[in-house]
């Protein structure tokens, strides 16, 4: 048995479940979820994530870059090398924005603006995940940077496939096929996955001790992500009373 299952899982596994139970994910699944709900919070996913995302490459290779100042080198190549795949994939969540704005004014009276929802200011819990990948890269175990792509990975994993067909179910095949981010993550994000664990079990290999606080960078950044989509449902819900009072 491997020693992220031993070592690292049974620390990540009470964040996890929440993936199950935030109200937040109760609310995107349920199965009478209004589609002018549903919509409204894929444009400000879309929006917002693209806070979330932009940083994503200097982060990784400023993992790696930190692991070989640290005597890390195979580490810290391999992450260098992965930051390169992630170049640009904020710019995808930026275009889903304008797709979904405009199929949305095509539609309802109550106009929106892609730009000014993608410059919004950040909230704390979108503040907080940058902090959080900060403080891994500039301490004295960077690989929590890994861990933190490794756990918003397992939601990408689990939860945004759920997300996806809800989408299909509610919304139809023409607003899941505008998901470029959303569908390319869910389907890549198993290697990236995959990486990140390989990683992680290398280090624990020879550092077994330092598996509680690989998970709890891990477990933070989830945690992070899981009050962001809170804090976009929140947002979508006031536009969606709006139109109901309009009705």
């Amino acid at each position: 048995m491997s020693l992220m299952k031993t070592q690292y899982l049974p620390h990540a596994l009470e964040t996890r479940a929440r993936l199950d139970t935030e109200p937040v994910v109760r609310t995107l699944l349920a199965p009478d979820i209004s589609p002018a709900l549903l919509e409204r919070f894929l444009i400000e996913w879309s929006a917002r994530g693209a806070y979330m995302t932009e940083p994503v490459e200097g982060w990784i290779r400023g993992a790696g870059e930190r692991c070989i100042a640290l005597g890390q080198a195979r580490l810290g190549r391999a992450l260098i090398t992965h930051a390169r795949h992630e170049a640009g994939h904020h710019l995808m969540t930026i275009e889903d924005a304008r797709v979904l704005v405009h199929r949305w004014n095509a539609r309802y009276a109550q106009q929106l603006d892609a730009d000014a929802l993608v410059a919004q200011a950040p909230t704390e819990a979108m503040r907080q995940y940058r902090q959080v990948h900060d403080e891994a890269i500039h301490g004295d175990l960077p690989l929590g940077q890994a861990a933190i792509e490794y756990e918003v990975g397992y939601l990408a994993v689990v939860l945004v496939p759920r997300i996806l067909a809800q989408v299909k179910k509610v919304l139809g095949q023409q607003t899941l096929d505008q998901l470029s981010f959303l569908n390319e993550h869910a389907a890549v994000d198993v290697g990236h996955t995959a990486l990140n664990e390989r990683m992680m079990e290398e280090v624990l290999v020879t550092r077994p001790e330092v598996a509680p606080r690989l998970a709890a960078f891990g477990s933070r950044g989830l945690d992070c992500y899981l009050r962001f989509l809170a804090d976009c449902l929140s947002a979508s819900q006031g536009t969606w009373r709006l139109l109901g009072v309009a009705a």
